[in-house]
């Protein structure tokens, strides 16, 4: 049997790779990462791009760092597709904490899997859904593989009861109402709103969601920054289906693997043909992001809220070509 050899890592593997990686969710699409080819280990180095951070939404760079993870997830998933067996370290030098993640691509792949093809497939075509859902309820062994995708990568998915569900939702809204009122939270928001074919990052027109007539389901008011604007409200799920993200930790670590299990989960609903949309308002109120935790599941942390159902495809959202966050 012929030896098996690890792909040549030239410049069209290169920019897939990072291409896939900055496909990744992000609050705001701030897309707060760069990437580093060091040619003499073969890593890819992450890092954060604190030029992008949000300071006002995000003082701890927790979001930031979810959103890292949920690139890394993306690079790995992409390295496994194109035949390597990408070796990933987390946080790997201490005396650089802007060095989120290192990708090692010198190993081959022993076979191709097809379930890694499939979530590579899905990379391309994830979008946040802002509309109402409005198809069956998800399935309970479907939301299953969900949670397991989650717990592949050091986190946890609760789907709570219908009862837990709506303490989540005021919590939501309690969290969007201060938003819209706190003036640095306003102005950051507000910073990263897109005209039409503005630019490569930020939240388009086009990608703008309508708010639940019904009042039930609170979805981020970009309205309510920029009145111009506004959508005519529309009647959402009567039943929402919503997920928590959990970390047992609570440190930049876990909030890497938290972006892991976010995108692992983000892109198996996307093969499963599930809609997704990031309910992440209460996340950035320390005392509400500490409610949004079920104290009867043992001690853990929320990183995110997610909605999940099926309905029209979200809106895509800019991003910014591999070669502006490729340095060297």
């Amino acid at each position: 049997m012929d030896a098996v050899t690890a792909p040549v890592l030239d410049a069209p593997a290169l920019e897939t790779l990072v291409s896939a990686a900055v496909a990744a969710p992000s609050v705001h699409n701030t897309q707060p990462w760069r990437f580093r080819l060091v040619p003499e280990t073969s890593v890819l180095e992450v890092r954060a791009a604190p030029e992008r951070a949000l300071p006002a939404i995000d003082p701890q760079g927790r979001a930031l760092h979810v959103s890292v993870g949920a690139a890394v997830f993306n690079l790995r998933t992409a390295a496994r597709h194109l035949g390597w067996a990408p070796g990933v370290r987390l946080l790997p030098d201490p005396a650089e904490p802007d060095l989120l993640a290192g990708v090692r691509l010198d190993e081959p792949a022993p076979c191709r899997v097809p379930a890694v093809d499939a979530l590579y497939d899905a990379i391309w075509r994830r979008h946040s859904a802002r509309s109402p859902f409005t198809g069956p309820p998800v399935p309970e062994g479907v939301l299953a593989d969900f949670a397991e995708a989650a717990r592949a990568e050091g986190a946890e998915l609760l789907l709570p009861d219908e009862e837990e569900t709506a303490r989540l939702l005021r919590l939501t809204a309690e969290a969007e109402r201060r938003n819209t009122v706190d003036p640095a939270q306003r102005a950051e928001s507000r910073r990263w709103l897109r005209e039409p074919g503005a630019g490569p990052d930020g939240v388009p027109a086009a990608a703008l969601g309508p708010q639940d007539a019904d009042g039930r389901l609170p979805m981020r008011d970009f309205g309510a920054l920029a009145p111009e604007r506004h959508l005519a409200p529309q009647r959402f799920e009567a039943r929402p289906r919503i997920a928590v993200l959990l970390t047992r930790g609570d440190g930049p670590e876990d909030w890497l693997r938290a972006g892991l299990a976010l995108e692992h989960v983000l892109l198996a609903a996307t093969v499963h043909g599930v809609r997704a949309s990031l309910l992440h308002q209460a996340m950035e109120w320390r005392f509400l992001r500490w409610e949004a935790r079920d104290a009867r599941h043992g001690p853990a942390f929320a990183q995110m809220l997610i909605r999940f159902g099926y309905g029209p495809e979200g809106a895509p959202t800019p991003r910014r070509p591999a070669a502006e966050v490729l340095d060297g």
